[in-house]
């Protein structure tokens, strides 16, 4: 006989207020995305106007990163802490503000310093927005079907920005620096009624200050190295010690929150195989995607000659694709599991990047191309919110802040990490002079490299395979057992 705690619970009808609620978080997620794309295209006519070197363009998108990835643990802790709709209303205040400073600056240092807040604050909105969602749809379909809109926002928001990116440098790449301010105003006034009040964490034991300093100050140096390792050298003295420092200050960061009463991370929630395939699945989803766009754009731009708009309409496809699939995905969750659609993802990319290894100067985009971005589109579709999900379910809410965090930590790290990786590889096969055809040549190892972390991320999935999707069911019926014992506790002080 089956119990009907098993079972997930009935589907409820979204009120205006709560779809209000999640349009918010959708912008602040999708404006995270479009300011990533859209920078890229503007760089030229930004070293241009600014008399900038290539050096200094690089810390344009390099600072954003920086802050981004640098300070996502702190920014989840802090929502779980001090209460995720004050942290994700204030951050994005200060994206917005940020967004206003760098259309209006003069000099490159002045720009890297609001990129270096505009990631700051999106470090905030990003484990906030994810944690609210969390906290706010009961976990089953509900959630299923609310991140799957929310992280296919990303997606949106990543093609949208390199279309409009293409379009509005023409005018001035200062409108690609001011777009998103407005939309984070009128996404801030929407927030301050719709989304709901959060009370901060009760019976907290204190702040984890020490934690919160070596962590911050380990993924800086960590993402600050790995930026820098192309351009310093691999092997070099300053990385080595640098990536020698990072090992160091982690070391003293575990053992300060194993002994920590208030951990920036609870190092047990890292004792899940679902949540460690997870984090790990994020880092190399994002880091062969990061590393592939990074090559095409270089491919299509420099050696065939296509515009900025005539690049971004050949990746829409697959941002379109995932567009349209987002409400579709959390009732595919639903029925199939997330390490299923992880999976059946991963081996979609691995598919789609061997074949655009097929590339050359003269390709056929409908025979060549599309089929790629196509496959890609469909495996985003399925890996993202699938790891969005797995990496949240059965998580406490006064964690779900820490965990957001941590996830969105695994993807800027994973992406900043195999970046490097994948530009160095092009690096060491490319020489001064060389033909077109070399110059691709020289592209191939890369995106063989691109194609082997989507492998590797594909074997870390399939141990998830074997663990039966009842055990999915399990928490939730945890969940619900605890909460029709405390109303029965309540019943009974009542009586």
């Amino acid at each position: 006989m089956t119990s009907p705690l098993t079972h997930p619970a009935p589907q409820e009808r979204w009120t205006p207020r709560l779809w209000g609620t999640l349009l918010v978080l959708c912008a602040a997620m999708f404006l995270d995305a479009l300011d990533v794309s859209m920078v890229g295209v503007a760089l030229p006519s930004i070293g241009s106007e600014l008399d900038l070197s290539t050096s200094t363009l690089q810390w344009i998108v390099s600072g954003y990163i920086l802050g981004y990835g640098g300070l996502l643990l702190l920014g989840g802790r802090t929502a779980d802490l001090l209460g995720r709709r004050q942290v994700f209303l204030v951050a994005l205040a200060v994206f917005a503000l940020a967004s206003l400073l760098g259309g209006l600056v003069d000099s490159g240092p002045l720009l890297i310093a609001s990129r270096f807040i505009k990631g700051l604050s999106a470090a905030f909105t990003a484990p906030a927005g994810l944690s609210i969602i969390t906290t706010t749809f009961a976990e089953g379909p509900l959630r299923n079907r609310a991140l799957s809109i929310y992280t296919t926002c990303a997606a949106t928001g990543f093609s949208m920005g390199l279309v409009l990116s293409g379009l509005l440098t023409e005018a001035s790449w200062r409108l690609t620096m001011l777009l998103p301010a407005p939309i984070a105003v009128v996404a801030l006034f929407a927030g301050l009624k719709l989304i709901p009040r959060s009370e901060r964490e009760k019976d907290h034991r204190g702040y984890d200050i020490p934690g919160a300093i070596l962590g911050t100050a380990s993924m800086l140096l960590l993402v600050f190295t790995v930026v820098q390792a192309p351009e310093a050298g691999w092997g070099s003295a300053r990385t080595l010690l640098s990536f020698l420092a990072v090992a160091v200050l982690l070391t003293v960061f575990v053992g300060i929150e194993r002994r920590s009463p208030s951990p920036l991370i609870r190092l047990g929630v890292l004792r899940s195989g679902s949540q460690i395939r997870a984090q790990l699945g994020a880092m190399a989803f994002f880091g062969s995607y990061v590393g592939f766009q990074f090559l095409v754009t270089l491919y299509m731009q420099s050696l065939l000659g296509w515009s900025a708009l005539h690049t971004a309409l050949a990746f829409l496809p697959a941002g379109a694709l995932v567009a349209l699939s987002s409400t579709k995905v959390g009732a595919v969750v639903d029925r199939f599991g997330t390490p299923r659609l992880i999976a059946t993802g991963f081996a979609l990319m691995v598919v789609g990047y061997a074949l655009f290894l097929r590339v050359d100067l003269d390709p056929v985009y409908a025979a060549v191309i599309l089929p790629t971005m196509l496959l890609i589109g469909a495996a985003c579709a399925l890996v993202f919110p699938s790891l969005n999900i797995q990496a949240t379910n059965g998580v406490d809410d006064h964690e779900q802040g820490m965990v957001s965090g941590l996830l969105n930590t695994s993807v800027q790290v994973g992406g900043a990490i195999f970046l490097a990786v994948v530009t160095a590889v092009v690096t060491a096969n490319s020489s001064e002079g060389s033909s077109p055809q070399d110059v691709l040549d020289s592209y191939r190892p890369g995106l063989m490299v691109v194609t082997g972390i989507a492998f590797v991320g594909l074997l870390i999935t399939l141990p998830g395979l074997r663990t039966r999707r009842p055990q999915e069911s399990v928490v939730v019926a945890q969940s619900v057992r605890k909460t029709a014992e405390s109303e029965s506790e309540r019943v009974a002080v009542r009586d």
